[in-house]
C-alpha cells in the first residue's frame, strides 16, 4: 500500500470514529421516580434536562424495561377546569443554552404497566432519546419521601449517573 492510500484511510476512519468521541450537549440533574403507593401499575420520573449547546433539541422518547409502556407525558387542565394527563408524542423541546423541567404535574416520563414493585431506595435505568444528543442512559433512584418541589430550587447540585451513548 502507498503512503497515500494508508493517509486517505487514516482520514476516512476518523471522520467516521469523531462523532463516537462526541460529548454530549446533554445534561440530567436530579433524577427521580415515584409511585402513589406500592400496589400502583404506574409511576412517573422527574429530572431537570439542560442542553449547554448553542443549538435547540427535542426530547423524542423514553425507554425503560420497568413497564410495559413508557411515554412522554404532560398535565393539561381541560375546559371543565379538570387536569388531564396527556401523551406528547412530539416529546418536549430543550432550548439551546437553556433547560427544560420534567415535574409533577407537569411534563414527565411515564411508566405504565410497571413489571415490578417500585421501593423507596430502588433505581430505574432510562434511556432519553434526543433528536440530536442521540441517546442518553440515565439511572434514576425511586424516591417516595421527596416532596413536590423539593430540589427544584437548588437544581445544581444534582444527582443520578448518567452514561452517554449513541
Amino acid at each position: 500500500m502507498s503512503f497515500k492510500t494508508i493517509a486517505t484511510a487514516t482520514v476516512v476512519a476518523i471522520a467516521f470514529a469523531a462523532p463516537a468521541f462526541a460529548e454530549s450537549i446533554i445534561t440530567v440533574k436530579d433524577p427521580y421516580a415515584r409511585v402513589a403507593s406500592k400496589m400502583s401499575k404506574s409511576g412517573a420520573a422527574f429530572m431537570v434536562i439542560e442542553n449547554t449547546g448553542d443549538e435547540a433539541d427535542q426530547l423524542i422518547d423514553a425507554r425503560s424495561d420497568v413497564s410495559k409502556l413508557v411515554e412522554l407525558h404532560t398535565h393539561k387542565e381541560n375546559e371543565q377546569g379538570v387536569m388531564q394527563m396527556l401523551h406528547v408524542p412530539e416529546g418536549f423541546a430543550i432550548p439551546a443554552g437553556g433547560k427544560h423541567m420534567l415535574a409533577r404535574g407537569g411534563d414527565h416520563v411515564m411508566f405504565m404497566g410497571l413489571n415490578e414493585v417500585l421501593t423507596h431506595g430502588d433505581t430505574i435505568n432510562v434511556t432519553l432519546v434526543f433528536e440530536k444528543a442521540g441517546e442518553v442512559a440515565v439511572e434514576i433512584p425511586v424516591d417516595l419521601e421527596r416532596k413536590p418541589m423539593h430540589g427544584m430550587k437548588h437544581m445544581n447540585h444534582g444527582g443520578g449517573k448518567m452514561k452517554m451513548g449513541n
